[in-house]
């Protein structure tokens, strides 16, 4: 979860897909931001051009805003910085099965964490997203495989 559905996100809705496919994985996976303002949106351009360049395709997505039902519908619910957790925390309902957790936490060696904005920076700064958060879905996905095998 991010701000507005149209950078991170998507990026990081994707990397998953792709992990999850890739280790057979059957997983309700999607994305969304804290606000409404790109809802209907598709990905930022400079995103869908990381996606190709790393050879997964994000035109199918669209921005879209998280619900309280997104607290029912998923047992994980990752935020791309603090003041998205912090955002949810406050949106959580009390009676929630949904574990909040930051996307870096799957990468505690990286010493950071939160997942860079790039929208408002250089088209490089995407690259450093898709970085962060395709590393960190393939942690999780171990991580989730692990559990499943356990």
């Amino acid at each position: 979860m991010c701000t507005g559905n149209i950078c991170r996100s998507p990026l990081a809705e994707i990397a998953m897909r792709n992990e999850a496919e890739q280790r057979n994985l059957l997983l309700d996976i999607d994305s969304a931001g804290t606000g409404s303002w790109h809802t209907g949106d598709p990905p930022d351009p400079r995103a869908r051009k990381t996606a190709i360049r790393h050879g997964l395709n994000v035109d199918q997505l669209r921005a879209r805003q998280v619900t309280p039902d997104d607290f029912q519908r998923f047992d994980h619910i990752i935020a791309m910085d603090r003041s998205h957790l912090s955002f949810l925390k406050k949106m959580k309902p009390l009676e929630s099965k949904a574990k909040l957790c930051l996307m870096l936490d799957f990468l505690p060696h990286s010493g950071r964490k939160d997942v860079v904005d790039p929208y408002y920076g250089p088209d490089a700064g995407f690259e450093t997203t898709w970085q962060d958060v395709s590393a960190a879905c393939a942690k999780m996905a171990e991580q989730m495989l692990d559990d499943i095998q356990d």
